[in-house]
C-alpha cells in the first residue's frame, strides 16, 4: 500500500465500530414480510418512512415540479446548466422559511447566511474544516451519534473530547461535566475550539432544555469558543416540551450585538423531517460572514443538484402542504413511539422519557450478565443473531454506562414494529426463565465498568454498507 496516501490507508474512519457490524449482519439477512419473515429487522436505521404518502400525494398533484416545468414549459435546460454553488435563491428562501415554521416562527433566518451542502454529514465536516484543525478539539456530550467519529474526525484530523453525561439526570449536560471535558482536552495538549450538540438528541430522542442552552452559551462566552447546534431532528418533536433552538435563546438574550452571535452555528437537513436522506440536502447557518464565505467555497465538493433544489423549493413553498405535513408527521411519530414504549414496558424494559427523534434510548441493564461493556456486547450479539433485531449498543454511542441501546421505530410499519416487540418480549421471557434476572446478576462498580474497553471489531464493510450509513444524514 506504499503507493497510497496516509489518509487512504489510515484506520480512523470508524467503520470498525459495532454500530456498523449490525448493518453488515442485517444486509446478509434482511427481514421481509413475505420473502424472509425470519430475517433481521432493521432497528438501527434512523429513517422517517411514516409520511411518504403525503409527499407522494403532493408530487401527484404537482406534476410540473416533478417534471421540471414552470407554467407548463420545460426548464430542464436551465436546471441542467445551473451550477452556482450559492444555490437557487428560491430554494434557500423556501428552506429558511420551513426552518422558521418548524420553530413556531419564533426565529427567522436570513438565506444569505446559509450554505447548502450534500446532507448534514457534509455540513458538519465543512464546519470542522472552517473552525478547527490538527491538534484542536470539539467537545461532544455523550452519548452521541456514532457517525460523528467519521464526520468530524476522519478527514479533518480534529479530535473529539467527550462531555460525560449520565442517566442520573437523564443525560443532561452539567457545568461540571463541561469543565471536566475542557480540562481533559488541555491535559491532552488539545486546543478546544468549540462544543457540538445535537438538539434534539441522537440517540436520546430528547430536546435540550432552555437552561442547558443557556449553560452552553455562558460556557462558550467565557472560553471564547464556538458552538455548533446540529438541529437535524428539529421537525420531529412530537410532544412536550416543545423544541427550543439555540437561535431562539440567543435572540431572547439580545446576543445579536455581541461577539458570541458569530460563534454559534446551526446544521440542518431534510433527511429526518421530510425523510429524504437520498436527496442529500443539508445546510449550514452562520452569522459569521467569514465562515459563510469559506463554507460556500468548500461546498463545491458536495453540491445539492439544481433539479433537487427546484423540486423542493416548490414543495416547501406550498405552505398549506408544509403545515399539514408537519402536523400529521408529528402525530404519526408520536403514535409509533408510544407503540414501541408500551410494548417494551410489557416486556419489562424501560426507556428514557423522550419527545422527539426517530428512536428510543432503551435501558436493558437488567438483562446484562454483569455491569460491563463486555456483557453489553454479549447481549447485543444475542439480540442481533438470535432475536434477529439490529439495534445499536450504547457503547457505540460512547455511553459511559453499559446496558443502554438505541432502538429506531420510524423506518417500519406498525405490523413490523409489533413483530419486533414480540420477538424481544419472547427473548426476555426465555432469558429470565434461564436465571438471568436482575436479582442474581452481579454488578461491579460503575467506576470499574467505565475502564472496560470495548472489543475492537476488525471487519471490512462493503461499500454498500458504508454508503447507506452515509445517506442516513
Amino acid at each position: 500500500m506504499r503507493h497510497l496516501s496516509r489518509k487512504a490507508t489510515c484506520n480512523s474512519h470508524g467503520q470498525d465500530s459495532s454500530y456498523f457490524l449490525g448493518w453488515q449482519e442485517y444486509e446478509k439477512n434482511p427481514y421481509h414480510e413475505k420473502e424472509n419473515p425470519k430475517g433481521i429487522i432493521q432497528m438501527g436505521l434512523a429513517e422517517n418512512q411514516l409520511s411518504f404518502d403525503l409527499l407522494e400525494s403532493w408530487l401527484a398533484e404537482n406534476p410540473d415540479a416533478a417534471g421540471f416545468k414552470r407554467g407548463g414549459e420545460s426548464i430542464f435546460r436551465e436546471l441542467a446548466l445551473f451550477q452556482d454553488y450559492h444555490g437557487l435563491p428560491a430554494f434557500k428562501k423556501a428552506l429558511v422559511e420551513f426552518m422558521a415554521e418548524i420553530r413556531g416562527n419564533k426565529v427567522t433566518f436570513d438565506p444569505t447566511h446559509m450554505v447548502l451542502t450534500a446532507g448534514a454529514t457534509s455540513a458538519n465536516e465543512t464546519l470542522m474544516f472552517c473552525l478547527a484543525g490538527r491538534g484542536e478539539a470539539f467537545l461532544l456530550p455523550t452519548p452521541y451519534y456514532p457517525g460523528f467519529d467519521r464526520d468530524l474526525k476522519w478527514r479533518t484530523e480534529v479530535e473529539i473530547v467527550p462531555i460525560h453525561c449520565t442517566s442520573s439526570n437523564g443525560f443532561q449536560i452539567t457545568e461540571s461535566a463541561l469543565e471536566a471535558a475542557y480540562q481533559d482536552a488541555q491535559n491532552r495538549d488539545l486546543r478546544v475550539k468549540g462544543v457540538l450538540v445535537t438538539n434534539p438528541s441522537n440517540p436520546l430522542g430528547t430536546t435540550m432544555s432552555r437552561s442547558e442552552l443557556n449553560l452552553l452559551i455562558n460556557f462558550i462566552t467565557i472560553k471564547g469558543i464556538h458552538l455548533i447546534s446540529d438541529e437535524i431532528y428539529s421537525g420531529t418533536v412530537f410532544s412536550s416540551p416543545s423544541f427550543v433552538s439555540v437561535m431562539e435563546v440567543l435572540k431572547d438574550r439580545n446576543c445579536d450585538k455581541t461577539e458570541v452571535w458569530n460563534r454559534v452555528h446551526i446544521v440542518y437537513s431534510l433527511s429526518k423531517d421530510l425523510g429524504l436522506p437520498g436527496f442529500r440536502v443539508g445546510a449550514i447557518y452562520s452569522n459569521d460572514e467569514m465562515v459563510v464565505a469559506a463554507a460556500t467555497k468548500m461546498s463545491s465538493f458536495g453540491l445539492v443538484s439544481s433539479q433537487t433544489q427546484y423540486l423542493l423549493s416548490a414543495l416547501l413553498s406550498d405552505k398549506k402542504f408544509t403545515k399539514n405535513y408537519i402536523s400529521k408527521n408529528h402525530k404519526r411519530l408520536k403514535e409509533q413511539q408510544e407503540l414501541l414504549v408500551a410494548g417494551l414496558q410489557r416486556a419489562g424494559i424501560s426507556c428514557l422519557k423522550s419527545n422527539a427523534g426517530l428512536f428510543c434510548w432503551v435501558n436493558m441493564k437488567h438483562l446484562l450478565s454483569s455491569n460491563t461493556f463486555e456483557a453489553e456486547m454479549e447481549l447485543w450479539k444475542k439480540v442481533v443473531y438470535d432475536v434477529r433485531l439490529n439495534i445499536s449498543p450504547g457503547s457505540s454511542c460512547h455511553c459511559t454506562e453499559p446496558g443502554w441501546f438505541r432502538v429506531c421505530f420510524a423506518n417500519m410499519s406498525k405490523e413490523t414494529l409489533n413483530l419486533a416487540i414480540q420477538r424481544l418480549k419472547d427473548f426476555v421471557v426465555e432469558t429470565t426463565a434461564n436465571g438471568h434476572s436482575p436479582s442474581n446478576i452481579h454488578y461491579s462498580s460503575s467506576k470499574n465498568s467505565k475502564r472496560k474497553l470495548l472489543p475492537k471489531w476488525v471487519l471490512r464493510l462493503s461499500s454498500r454498507d458504508r454508503d447507506r450509513e452515509s445517506d442516513e444524514r
